[in-house]
């Protein structure tokens, strides 16, 4: 049996949800998200926790079970207390701004790059070197921070360019010049 999907999603005060046929509706102070599970699963509410069931022992069975009571999960965290990713913007002249709703980034090209987020999701710049990003779905949160640090990832010789917060970048040595003599 596997050991998460087993586990049953409590369900806190404050927060509806709502299993139809095959899709299940989580509502609460950070917001509404729905999801539809493989058909191979069953989900079951009784106002108190959601649990999740698998028909047999198959390994797509086995590996479907976790996943739809991880994500279940995820959903209702998401909907109470929500998600949030760090980047951190390194670099001489390199800047993030807030525009309207999406995040202006000067990282070193020629033009500013500006990055919209999807909906659901909310960005906020404190300071120039920093990007809070911020929603309900755990699932566009990292995606969107994925996106914004693709622009200009961290390189390994000065450490230059955009990182999540508490990152490591490993560092690499530049060329070294030896005496031809």
């Amino acid at each position: 049996m596997s050991r998460i999907g087993k586990q049953l999603v409590p369900i806190p005060s404050g927060v509806k949800v709502q299993v139809d046929a095959a899709k299940i509706r989580v509502e609460g102070p950070k917001g509404k998200l729905e999801f539809s599970w493989h058909p191979a699963m069953k989900v079951e509410s009784d106002g108190k926790a959601v649990k999740v069931t698998r028909p047999d022992n198959e390994r797509l069975s086995r590996s479907l079970h976790g996943l739809t009571r991880a994500l279940i999960n995820n959903m209702v965290v998401g909907v109470t207390k929500g998600y949030e990713k760090r980047l951190k913007v390194e670099g001489i002249g390199f800047q993030a701004k807030a525009e309207k709703k999406g995040v202006l980034l000067m990282v070193g090209y020629a033009n500013q790059i500006v990055k919209l987020p999807p909906e659901g999701v909310t960005v906020e710049v404190p300071d120039p070197n920093t990007i809070v990003i911020k929603g309900a779905d755990k699932q566009k949160v990292g995606q969107f921070a994925a996106e914004v640090r693709a622009v200009r990832k961290p390189e390994p010789y000065k450490g230059k360019g955009i990182m999540y917060e508490g990152e490591k970048i490993r560092r690499k040595e530049g060329k070294s010049f030896t005496s031809g003599a």
